[in-house]
């Protein structure tokens, strides 16, 4: 009889889930999508019952007609809601890409007390992690804050509808700003700082924690956190690989055995389990810069490939066309929330294929900038293979690019769905199901050399754009 696996992907803009067998070929998949709120400058907010509704709907469709051995979960990170003793919302889902904290985060940062936090978290302060945004609370929303019984990720109101636990995986704790990277629990000074109680977070568990819920029957297993399981999914958790993904947001993130702390606090680190970590950097402005180009430039109804058709007719480096996509102030390398999009060297020949091409070459550039950093030494980089994941893996266009711009070799696997294949891989380790499953390429990407110059060029001239312009 065959045995079916399920991943369930909590995402920024929509919940996935897909129905695996034990080799890792994809069943099923169903998709849930939800809005992000913009209701005040610098707030990106979801209701958390919408986000609920789509993942118990996705649950129930890909479910239908079989009994999965277990569901076990990935989520996008940083999100907090601030939950009475009854477990229902004072507030909404605050994103990552929320900036309501800029203020109170840039104070922080600079401070020796910031600086402290960073090496004890591995997460710099700024105003997307949930130690700020908590910290906005109490500063701003005084009642809320006091009513406060628990601070949770979206995630976790989630997994305690669904068994009643108030439990975070480690990796997802690791992304909060309050957990000290190095000892695995919450940091106590963090706590002081913001006023509350290890009690009023959630208690932090493996990503292989099991649940069975009461209402449905259903084997569950906690998981991770999505970048994280991008990472164990597309069998980038060995030496000489590297992770990068492109959804709304875009990160790059390379395994190590024990936490990375960046002297300058330019980079994260992620814990997954056991001696295994993640150094990493994300972006704010990943597809979500084409979604904008597309409905609020444009003003298009063609398709993304249709777009992309036409930004392949545009030569490399867009005729000096420059963009600098900070359009929700960004994250790595500069974590400066109040940093703004720039359009540079536009000319009269300049055509909407050639904006398109300068946007999906912006989104890498700051990518790259990144990888810079986590992989300094020029020799070890192109020894390097980029594991592409995310939704961006669908188009042959970008993922050459990819290669150019980096100048490093692109494997596809055959899931792009890393993250809910990552869940389901963290689920067979919980339930001690021998795997052997590999990663299946499914396309390899090689870079062009003879476009390396040009691609250079425009990559020196795009890292001197913010800090020029940043103070006017």
């Amino acid at each position: 009889m065959k045995k079916f696996y399920i991943g369930i992907d909590i995402g920024t803009t929509a919940t996935k889930a897909v129905c695996f067998d034990k080799a890792g070929n994809v069943i099923r998949q169903f998709t849930q999508s939800y809005p992000m709120y913009h209701p005040k400058p610098d707030w990106s907010i979801q209701k958390p019952n919408e986000i609920l509704a789509a993942v118990i709907g996705c649950i129930a469709e890909i479910t239908i007609g079989i009994n999965p051995e277990f569901i076990s979960f990935s989520a996008a990170m940083q999100s907090i809601i601030a939950i009475d003793n009854n477990g229902k919302p004072l507030t909404d889902a605050i994103l990552w890409a929320d900036n309501r904290a800029h203020s109170l985060a840039e104070a922080l940062k600079e401070s020796e007390q910031g600086i402290r936090f960073y090496q004890k978290t591995g997460i710099p302060i700024h105003t997307f992690s949930p130690m700020a945004k908590i910290a906005w609370l109490k500063e701003n929303d005084s009642i809320i804050f006091s009513k406060a019984h628990k601070f949770i990720s979206i995630k976790e109101y989630i997994w305690h509808y669904l068994t009643g636990e108030y439990v975070i995986d480690s990796s997802m704790a690791s992304g909060t700003g309050l957990m000290n990277i190095h000892m695995l629990e919450w940091e106590t000074e963090i706590l002081n700082y913001l006023e509350i109680e290890a009690s009023q977070l959630s208690t932090i568990v493996s990503p292989m924690h099991e649940s069975k819920s009461n209402s449905d029957g259903f084997h569950y297993i906690i998981g991770g956190g999505d970048g994280v399981l991008a990472n164990l999914g597309t069998g980038a958790m060995e030496a000489g690989r590297m992770a990068l993904s492109i959804g709304t947001s875009g990160a790059v993130r390379l395994p190590v055995d024990k936490p990375y702390i960046d002297s300058q606090m330019r980079t994260q680190c992620y814990h997954l389990m056991e001696n295994q970590y993640l150094k990493l950097g994300a972006v704010n402005n990943g597809a979500i810069v084409l979604q904008w180009l597309k409905e609020s430039i444009l003003k298009t109804k063609e398709s993304f490939e249709e777009l992309f058709e036409q930004a392949e007719t545009i030569p490399v480096g867009s005729e000096g066309l420059l963009f600098v996509p900070y359009l929700l102030g960004e994250r790595a390398p500069i974590w400066d929330a109040s940093a703004q999009g720039t359009l540079l060297g536009i000319r009269i020949i300049h055509t909407k294929a050639h904006l398109i091409r300068a946007t999906l070459e912006g989104v890498l550039f700051g990518l790259l900038s990144i990888t810079e950093i986590l992989l300094p030494d020029p020799e070890e980089r192109y020894e390097t293979t980029i594991m592409a994941s995310g939704g961006f893996g669908k188009s042959a266009l970008w993922l050459q690019m990819v290669a150019d711009v980096f100048q490093m070799k692109v494997i596809v696997a055959e899931t792009v769905e890393a993250s809910a294949w990552g869940a389901v891989l963290i689920g067979f380790k919980a339930t001690n199901i021998a795997v052997l499953a590999q990663n299946k390429v499914e396309k390899t990407f090689l870079p062009n050399r003879g476009v390396k110059e040009t691609y250079k060029q425009s990559f020196e001239k795009f890292k001197k754009i913010y800090p020029l312009l940043k103070n006017i």
